[in-house]
């Protein structure tokens, strides 16, 4: 099985479109269209699993720049989501000059 990220699409495209355009060169395990957590609104982008890895190879050589309501997709091999480290500075309260957080004479 390998995952493809299929990006550049427009916010308006759909998961049906989507699997319309990639079930010509395999069978697909799932589509993830990725949406705002806040919003719930589009991103732009999905991850498409494909059952079979030539078939996946296919799909990428054969609809990386394919246009699709006007924009021209982007397909790669997707990379694995990698841990993040909680930014610094996030939420913690600083004191000091040049922050506003000193005294004022």
């Amino acid at each position: 099985m390998k995952n493809l990220y299929v990006g550049n699409f427009s916010f308006s495209t759909t998961e049906p479109e989507l699997r319309t355009v990639f079930e010509r060169y395999g069978a697909m395990q799932n589509v993830n269209l990725v949406q705002d957590q806040y919003t719930g609104k589009p991103r732009g982008f999905a991850f498409i699993e494909m059952t079979d890895d030539a078939e996946a190879a296919a799909a990428i050589t054969a609809v990386n720049g394919l246009e699709l309501g006007g924009r021209a997709l982007v397909v790669n091999e997707a990379r694995p989501k990698t841990e993040r480290s909680p930014r610094s500075g996030a939420g913690q309260r600083r004191s000091g000059s040049g922050y506003g957080g000193g005294r004022r004479y």
